[in-house]
């Protein structure tokens, strides 16, 4: 089994998935791109469809055949085509009217480094700590799959460490700027329409994403965070590593992964 399938096949991975929104959110031109052609605020379900589909594209590149990967890389890329526009407001050290496309290498190596980084820190967090070889081997992992959603190769670091330092690289360099559009999306993230019909998951998931959110976007996207929530975080952390030690995969771990580990 593959680094990548190991992180991926976790249910709780996806607590993950709200940090590394809110930091693709932090470009304006992503946020952009979200809110003009999105469904992501479309309805009360809207969000919780986005993300079902956002797991399923992600279990098909990680589980599937040659041919499911190439079809789940190409049905992401035909999302992409439409997804163009100019900003409609200036947003950091992006000026009104500033063109977007879904397919530029810059934005896609973004949304690519969120996620690199991201999940690894969610599975570390929630489940059981990787070692430095595992969080390596992901990246070399994802690196031969980003060529399939338009990322160069090359513009993905190959090692943990260095996708950690081009992120910071990135939060330093001015490029982000959390717009007001970026936190009205966010509010979708951290406060679903139908969040208290699932409590405690909503109050676990925003715990999760404003925790391991960076401290400086934390403060652009204007949320609050207490050492009472750090606290809370903690305990839910070192609670959910406790009950993932002794969960049977068979319940802790996606169909897709159990149906990959029963065919190896």
């Amino acid at each position: 089994m593959s680094v990548a399938q190991r992180i991926v096949g976790e249910r709780l991975v996806v607590l993950g998935w709200g940090r590394a929104i809110l930091m693709q959110l932090a470009h304006p031109l992503v946020a952009a791109g979200v809110d003009e052609h999105s469904t992501f605020r479309a309805s009360a379900v809207a969000p919780v469809r986005r993300l079902h589909a956002t797991i399923q594209t992600m279990l098909a590149l990680s589980f599937g055949t040659p041919a499911e990967v190439a079809e789940a890389a190409a049905r992401i890329n035909r999302i992409h085509d439409r997804v163009h526009g100019a900003l409609g407001e200036t947003a950091g050290r992006f000026p009104a009217g500033t063109g977007y496309s879904a397919h530029d290498p810059d934005l896609l190596t973004w949304v690519e480094l969120t996620l690199v980084e991201s999940l690894p820190l969610a599975y570390e967090t929630f489940i059981a700590p990787l070692a430095a070889s595992d969080r390596d081997a992901w990246c070399q992992e994802a690196r031969s799959v980003a060529p399939l959603l338009g990322v160069p190769p090359d513009r993905l670091p190959a090692t943990y460490d260095e996708v950690r330092g081009a992120v910071r690289d990135r939060l330093e360099s001015g490029e982000l700027a959390v717009s007001g559009t970026a936190r009205r999306l966010a509010k979708s993230v951290l406060h679903p329409p139908l969040g208290a019909l699932a409590f405690p998951w909503s109050r676990l998931n925003r715990l999760a994403t404003v925790g391991l959110l960076p401290p400086a976007l934390r403060e652009q996207y204007k949320v609050t965070w207490t050492p009472a929530d750090a606290r809370a975080l903690d305990r839910w952390a070192r609670a959910t590593r406790t009950i993932a030690a002794g969960t049977p995969a068979g319940l802790r771990r996606w169909r897709a992964a159990r149906r990959a580990a029963r065919a190896m």
